[in-house]
């Protein structure tokens, strides 16, 4: 049985996360609105890896709506530290305050994965990565976001570990997947045992 498989997502780095392991599939962005699924979420006191499942089931299920029998992967992740959960910086000055308050301690990123089928949840999955940031002080930290720009803005943590973000690390616990947004090596397993994809 062929199965068409769709991402939820309008990600290039999910797409290529995907298209690079060799899977067919369709790609539709879901219209949810995440920060109107998390604030009563966040305000009940669901945890950072409760809240990315949840935003991951929302659009896997929204885009299933569109795909009889297709199966929908959905994914979303979350940045935290402690209690504390993480928003995209807004402007350059909320960047710097999201890197000093990561300096010298370990957050983590939390990368949730759902497969859904006709409106039913068929697997979810969550992978953690443990990041630990050197101790930064104010004045590299205003250096490191003017050499890196606009970029800090596009990530809930204000860095690109692919980048020059990777000069904030001292240690890093976790899978390269997890840390991108997709923890792929879960997802191609249950896609194997499904029968979706080539064992």
């Amino acid at each position: 049985m062929t199965t068409t498989l769709v991402l939820a997502s309008a990600s290039p780095f999910r797409r290529a996360l995907l298209q690079n392991a060799g899977l067919a599939f369709q790609a539709r962005a879901a219209e949810v609105d995440e920060r109107a699924l998390e604030q009563p979420l966040e305000a009940a006191g669901a945890s950072p890896v409760d809240v990315a499942l949840a935003l991951a089931e929302a659009k896997a299920k929204d885009v299933a709506r569109h795909f009889d029998s297709a199966l929908v992967i959905g994914s979303d992740q979350t940045m935290s530290l402690g209690s504390r959960v993480y928003h995209k910086p807004k402007d350059m000055a909320e960047a710097a305050d999201h890197l000093l308050s990561l300096s010298a301690k370990t957050h983590s990123l939390n990368s949730a994965v759902v497969l859904v089928r006709d409106g039913e949840v068929v697997w979810r999955h969550v992978s953690s990565a443990h990041m630990t940031v050197r101790p930064l002080s104010r004045g590299f930290i205003e250096r490191h976001l003017a050499r890196v720009g606009e970029k800090a803005l596009a990530s809930v943590g204000a860095y690109q570990l692919e980048g020059e973000g990777i000069q904030l690390f001292e240690k890093i616990e976790g899978d390269y997947f997890t840390i991108l947004g997709l923890p792929m090596l879960p997802l191609l397993s249950k896609l194997r045992d499904l029968g979706s994809i080539d064992a």
